[in-house]
């Protein structure tokens, strides 16, 4: 008779409790937070860098400098919303590095800047549908390329509040934006992608950009080498 399975106790701690154990030093408590919080850093920067292979190392860099802060984190603020920051600021700042791009995204940019986004992206050719009788996969990956047609300045409000299911505070604390900022893009973004893909978007929205268990753990496994190198500079 096979052993009953051994329930991982780091799934029931809180965030704070990992949190504090991480301040201490301890690799486990930051692979909990990894494995509960993955997700959400990975939307946030596949969300501003477009590009799978980009955000992973932006997530990975991400955990690390929040690993070397965590005395600092105070729990006054919520922690998915203090890792979101770091995540969405380490993206940017490798948009901005980067050579693919000469103009930067701007998180605060006028309404009449919006206007003109919206317009050249309404522009662009739209590619063929595919049959209505594709599979969902098939029209997840749609989506997710729609998505990144989308203007900058409205994918990251997009993708945490549409994709990510956060609410309006949680992203404008996120984004350091006002909440009727985030709802306008919002709204904006939607009516795009509505008018894109139709009644197709609210089928896959769900399942857009899914973060696979392999993704994930390569992610954990590299950032914990790097933890581990860095532990006798530490202690």
């Amino acid at each position: 008779m096979k052993p009953a399975a051994v329930a991982n106790p780091d799934a029931a701690r809180s965030d704070a409790e990992l949190v504090h154990r991480c301040a201490a030093g301890d690799p486990e408590a930051l692979r909990a937070l990894m494995k509960r919080h993955n997700q959400l850093l990975y939307r946030t920067a596949r969300s501003i860098l477009r590009n799978d292979a980009e955000a992973e190392d932006a997530v990975q860099e991400a955990w690390l400098r929040a690993w070397r802060a965590m005395d600092t984190f105070r729990s006054e603020s919520k922690l998915s919303t203090w890792l979101v920051r770091i995540a969405a600021n380490e993206a940017l700042a490798r948009l901005r590095a980067s050579s693919r791009r000469a103009e930067v995204i701007r998180l605060d940019v006028t309404a009449e800047d919006e206007a003109v986004a919206t317009e050249v992206s309404m522009q662009q050719p739209e590619p063929d549908r595919p049959d209505r009788a594709a599979e969902r996969g098939e029209l997840r990956r749609l989506l997710e390329a729609r998505i990144d047609e989308l203007p900058e300045t409205f994918r990251a409000v997009f993708v945490l509040r549409a994709v990510q299911d956060m609410s309006v505070e949680e992203v404008a604390a996120c984004l350091e934006l006002p909440e009727a900022t985030v709802r306008t893009r919002h709204f904006r973004a939607r009516a795009m992608l509505r008018e894109l893909l139709e009644k197709e978007i609210d089928l896959a929205v769900a399942d857009a950009f899914a973060f696979a268990g392999a993704r994930c753990d390569r992610i954990i496994a590299r950032v914990l080498e790097r933890v581990e190198r860095e532990r006798p500079r530490r202690a």
